[in-house]
């Protein structure tokens, strides 16, 4: 018996291979709990934007860099914690990756402020420290 021509067997192959990759894997249930869901992005701008303002609030004060980002991410972090306390009480449904979410947008403000603190005490060459006379 003949060989098939080469462009045929490649062809031929070429279908098996779509076929048998091309098939879609077996449906699973719907997450509960999707890792980008709404709710997350909701979580991240939360803590973000508390970051931020922490951040902020203690730069009023003092004028010790560390001390202020601690300020941020404490009072960002404490209420992410909170919020999912409070879920895992019964009013609502307590998250891992809530938190999770809740530590990077956490994470982010308090850095996005000191960069933004960084950046115009070195453009307008303000004193970091205590002010001298």
């Amino acid at each position: 018996m003949a060989r098939p021509p080469r462009a045929l067997r490649r062809t031929g192959a070429a279908l098996v291979a779509v076929v048998a990759l091309g098939h879609p894997p077996p449906l699973r249930a719907a997450d509960a709990d999707p890792w980008f869901g709404h709710d997350k992005v909701l979580h991240f701008e939360a803590t973000a934007s508390l970051a931020i303002v922490g951040y902020a609030g203690a730069a009023m004060v003092t004028t010790d860099r560390p001390t202020r980002v601690g300020a941020g991410a404490a009072l960002a972090l404490g209420a992410g914690v909170g919020k999912e306390l409070w879920d895992l009480d019964g009013r609502g449904d307590a998250s891992w990756r809530d938190l999770t979410w809740d530590l990077i947008g956490a994470t982010t403000g308090v850095l996005l402020a000191a960069a933004i603190d960084w950046s115009i005490h070195r453009i307008f060459d303000w004193p970091v420290g205590p002010r001298s006379r």
